[in-house]
């Protein structure tokens, strides 16, 4: 386990909070590729990123008392569009069926400490 002097890890706590549930709304902040128990940075290829994404946002939604089949929206932000079609290969695993979340996919710039993708969601409880 990597401690939070690791140069790999955020240089602080989280200054937010993972989610905030209100009037039975789940809202997350953004997920990337971190690791949420010892705050290490778990970059790497899209993919990897976009799994790991994917897996912190579920654990947020199921701590938080849901599941992501009770997801209604979803905002992902990635530094290249080149990457949406793997994108959507890993979303799809995350969200099977014919009815996925309404989502919005916005190209930005850049992200903190050089995270290809983060996303955030709003739940149902």
């Amino acid at each position: 386990m990597k401690s939070r002097r690791d140069t790999r890890a955020l240089e602080h706590g989280p200054v937010f909070s993972w989610h905030r549930t209100h009037d039975g709304w789940i809202h997350t902040s953004g997920h990337a590729a971190v690791d949420v128990e010892d705050l290490s940075i778990k970059t790497g290829d899209f993919a990897h990123e976009a799994r790991m994404t994917l897996e912190n946002l579920r654990r947020t939604i199921e701590r938080a008392g849901s599941s992501m089949a009770k997801v209604v929206k979803v905002t992902a932000y990635f530094t290249d569009m080149n990457d949406f079609g793997v994108f959507n290969q890993i979303y799809a695993e995350f969200f099977p069926g014919e009815s996925p979340p309404a989502r919005t996919c916005v190209e930005v710039r850049r992200l903190p400490y050089n995270f290809k993708l983060e996303v955030e969601a709003v739940a149902h409880v």
